[in-house]
């Protein structure tokens, strides 16, 4: 992965059309994952009615090292990613959709780049959930973290232990969200292993999806 090369925006819809769209589902695939892989998420979740909206990263991966580095080390791919997810917002904004109406999802590298771009764009949108992941960087930089959500509800689960994503950052993500108004459910389950299961599906429904 060249350092020089970055994201075309290339997003894959499904669900409801998204012209007169009245809610919206962003789906970010992990690392070595597509689209439609994380679109197929959303025949679990409890999102009958919603438009769904995934970007497709180049090359399948969003930024090339753990999110656990630098961010100087990810660039200018992870500025690139955020980008991506700013711009399919704005196509949902565009088609009449208001923010509270408006979804994430994330599992992994995905999940990372959702809360990494939620901290950083902090609004009342209609909730959020992230299947292993946490806030990017080897320190995170909270002075680019701004807004109040609101309320908005957000769900974070993860394997105890993980090997990508460990569990004091999942901890810390939370904190932040909490600070900037989030109401932040965290589940942390013992040998999960990285992957999504019914629990953390049913939890994030109860959470997230259930209004």
């Amino acid at each position: 992965m060249s350092n020089a090369q970055q994201h075309t925006l290339d997003i894959r819809q499904s669900g409801r059309p998204l012209d007169g769209a009245s809610r919206v589902l962003i789906l970010l695939h992990g690392r070595g994952g597509s689209a439609e892989d994380i679109i197929g998420l959303a025949n679990h979740l409890s999102v009958d009615g919603f438009t769904l909206l995934a970007p497709q990263a180049t090359n399948n991966t969003w930024y090339p090292y753990s999110f656990m580095m630098p961010h100087k080390a990810n660039e200018p791919w992870l500025s690139s990613a955020l980008e991506n997810v700013a711009a399919v917002v704005d196509e949902a904004i565009k088609a009449g959709v208001e923010k509270k109406d408006i979804y994430f999802a994330g599992f992994s590298q995905g999940a990372c780049l959702m809360l990494e771009y939620l901290a950083r764009n902090g609004e009342e949108y209609g909730g959020a959930a992230a299947f292993t992941g946490g806030l990017i960087g080897e320190r995170p930089d909270q002075s680019v973290y701004k807004g109040n959500f609101g309320g908005m509800p957000v769900y974070l689960g993860t394997s105890d232990p993980d090997p990508h994503v460990p569990v004091e950052r999942v901890k810390f993500t939370t904190a932040v969200l909490e600070k900037m108004g989030a109401k932040v459910t965290e589940r942390i389950y013992p040998g999960m292993g990285h992957t999504i299961t019914k629990e953390e599906i049913d939890e994030a429904n109860k959470v997230v999806f259930s209004s």
